[in-house]
C-alpha cells in the first residue's frame, strides 16, 4: 500500500510538470523498496515510460508539442543515453559507486537553481541558437541513462528558462522526450535482467490514476507556478541523491575504517 502511494504522487508530479519518474522514483526505490542501485534505475525507466505513455495522448489531442525542439532535443540526448547507460553497466561490473550519484545529485540541484535567478533565464535563447540544443540534451541523456533521471527535470527547466514555448507545451514536449528515452533505456534493462516486476507492478498500481490526476491539474497552472513547482521538485530530488549517495560513503568508510581497528598489532622485536 505504501508503494502505492508512492506511486501516485510521483505520477501525480509527472502529469503536472513532466518530471518526477526518475528524480524521485530511483531514491524511493533505492530508500524504500530496498533495491540495488542498478535495479532501480532499470524499474524506474519502465515506470517512468510507462508513466509518460498514459499522460501523452493528453498533450497530443491538443497538440501541445513543439516537433523541432523535440527531434534536436533527441538528437543529442539519445548518443548520450547509451553512454550513460554504458557508465552505469561498467561500473556496476565493479561495485557500485556513490560519489556518483552525489555528482549527479549536485547537478540536478544545480540546474534547477536557474529557475530562482532572474538574470540566468532566456526565454528566446532556443529561438535565436537552436543548434545548440543537442549539445544541451546531450548531458542530459547521460545523466538520464546512468540514473534515470534528468529527461523530465533537467529538459523541463532547460525548456521553461530559454525557450518561448508555454508551460503545456514545455510539459508536452518533455513528457514526449521523456518517454522515447525510457523506451530505450527500458528495452535495454529488461534484456538486461535489472528490473524487480514484483515492485514495478505495486509503483503502478498508484502510479496510473496518479499521472491522469496530474495532467487535470496541470490545465490550471500559470507560468510563474509552474516553474516554481518544477524548480522545488528538481531541487528535492536532487538533495535527495546526494543525501542517499553520501550516506553509503559514509558508511563504506566506516566499514573501511573498522577493518583496520581490528587489525592484530604485531610487536617488533627489539634487536
Amino acid at each position: 500500500m505504501t508503494r502505492a502511494a508512492i506511486g501516485f504522487v510521483i505520477a501525480v508530479a509527472v502529469g503536472l510538470t513532466g518530471i518526477g519518474s526518475g528524480s524521485f522514483t530511483v531514491p524511493a526505490l533505492l530508500l524504500i523498496a530496498g533495491l540495488p542501485a542498478t535495479e532501480a534505475v532499470g524499474t524506474a525507466f519502465v515506470f517512468g515510460g510507462a508513466l509518460r505513455m498514459l499522460a501523452v495522448p493528453f498533450y497530443l489531442a491538443f497538440r501541445q508539442m513543439h516537433w523541432r525542439y523535440l527531434r534536436l532535443l533527441l538528437l543529442g540526448a539519445v548518443p548520450g543515453l547509451v553512454l550513460g547507460m554504458y557508465m552505469l553497466r561498467l561500473l556496476s561490473a565493479h561495485g557500485e559507486n556513490p560519489l556518483v550519484t552525489v555528482l549527479l545529485g549536485v547537478l540536478l540541484a544545480a540546474s534547477s537553481s536557474i529557475t530562482f535567478i532572474p538574470r540566468a533565464q532566456r526565454r528566446d535563447f532556443v529561438a535565436k541558437n537552436s543548434r545548440w540544443l543537442p549539445w544541451l540534451a546531450f548531458p542530459i541523456g547521460v545523466e538520464n541513462g546512468f540514473s534515470s533521471a534528468g529527461a523530465g527535470a533537467l529538459g523541463t527547466v532547460l525548456l521553461l528558462n530559454y525557450s518561448e514555448m508555454t508551460p503545456a507545451q514545455v510539459v508536452g514536449t518533455d513528457i514526449l522526450f521523456g518517454l522515447v528515452l525510457s523506451a530505450i533505456g527500458s528495452g535495454v534493462n529488461w534484456r538486461l535482467g535489472t528490473i524487480s516486476g514484483h515492485v514495478l507492478l505495486q509503483f503502478l498500481a498508484g502510479g496510473v490514476p496518479g499521472v491522469v490526476v496530474g495532467y487535470l491539474l496541470s490545465k490550471g497552472a500559470t507560468t510563474r507556478k509552474l516553474k516554481t513547482a518544477v524548480a522545488l521538485i528538481a531541487l528535492c530530488a536532487g538533495l535527495l541523491l546526494v543525501w542517499t549517495g553520501g550516506r553509503t560513503l559514509v558508511k563504506k568508510h566506516r566499514s573501511h575504517a573498522s577493518r583496520f581497528a581490528v587489525l592484530p598489532v604485531v610487536p617488533m622485536s627489539i634487536v
